[in-house]
């Protein structure tokens, strides 16, 4: 884990210094000055940018940031963070861990319903329709489970990823447990930036050997991405908390809110280069 850099009375960095302390390039110190990742530099009587240590935590934490949330959501964070109160920046802060933590359980379950599939093959059909009544959802009770909106759920319905049963007269949505089964893995496919043809495909296939085997790669490939943003948050975590003490240190700012992550539903989802950004992505 990084040590917070210098202190009080070190002088003064060069735009050199700060690249080679933070591990980005000259140019890409002066982009994310530019993109408010860092505060503004101040400029000597010549013109030449001066830094402080605290520049480079703010760079340094950016960096395990853009790789656990994607450089969209970490600069919104860091700017939140050089402004909030301590309460506000922890609360954020935490947020992200809380984040990854679901996505890993996210990824888990859809591991537990792939298997649950597979194994489905050797059930009697008399105790499959016996699970199925006992543990149908609605589109609402889905839709909170999974963290999707309902909305969602029926889009997927429309490009034939879950199809629920139709019940009542008013033609309701009833999802039985097959087809829960099958929008977990659908939710973690989709969370781990697969298209819907790709998705589509590989549902298609589940109940074959390749199907499952592809779905089971993808979510083992899901399980590391989100270890190894986990282990850059928890590098970033000397440098982040410089960041806040910093801003603690400065007047007291206004009571603000931290704005809420950025949403992975669909329609209109972003990309997921927006959310699982490398350090290297500006």
């Amino acid at each position: 884990m990084n040590e917070p850099v210098g202190g009080p009375q070190q002088a003064p960095l060069r735009t050199a210094d700060v690249a080679r302390e933070s591990g980005y390039s000259v140019q890409q110190v002066r982009d994310l000055e530019r993109l408010g990742v860092i505060p503004p530099a101040t400029r000597s009587s010549n013109g030449y940018r001066s830094y402080a240590p605290p520049h480079v935590n703010a760079l340094r934490a950016y960096r395990g940031l853009a790789g656990a949330v994607g450089p969209v959501v970490a600069r919104q964070l860091l700017a939140e963070l050089r402004t909030a109160t301590i309460t506000e920046a922890a609360s954020a802060i935490n947020e992200v861990h809380v984040r990854l933590a679901r996505e890993r359980e996210e990824a888990l379950r859809a591991q537990q319903a792939l298997h649950a599939i597979r194994a489905e093959a050797d059930t009697p059909e008399w105790e499959q329709d016996s699970e199925r009544d006992s543990d149908a959802m609605t589109i609402t009770e889905l839709s909170r489970a999974l963290g999707v909106r309902p909305s969602t759920l029926r889009f997927w319905e429309q490009e034939g990823l879950v199809t629920p049963e139709r019940v009542t007269s008013l033609r309701a949505r009833r999802y039985d447990l097959p087809a829960i089964r099958t929008a977990r893995i659908v939710t973690a496919l989709r969370s781990a930036g697969y298209g819907v043809p790709a998705v589509r495909e590989i549902v298609a296939s589940l109940r074959q050997l390749d199907g499952a085997e592809e779905a089971q790669r993808v979510l083992r490939e899901r399980l590391d991405r989100i270890a190894l943003r986990t282990v850059g948050l928890l590098h970033a975590g000397a440098d982040l908390a410089a960041v806040v003490t910093a801003a603690a240190a400065q007047e007291p700012a206004a009571v603000r809110s931290v704005p809420a992550p950025v949403s992975a539903e669909e329609p209109g989802r972003p990309s997921p280069n927006s959310r699982t950004g490398t350090a290297s992505s500006l």
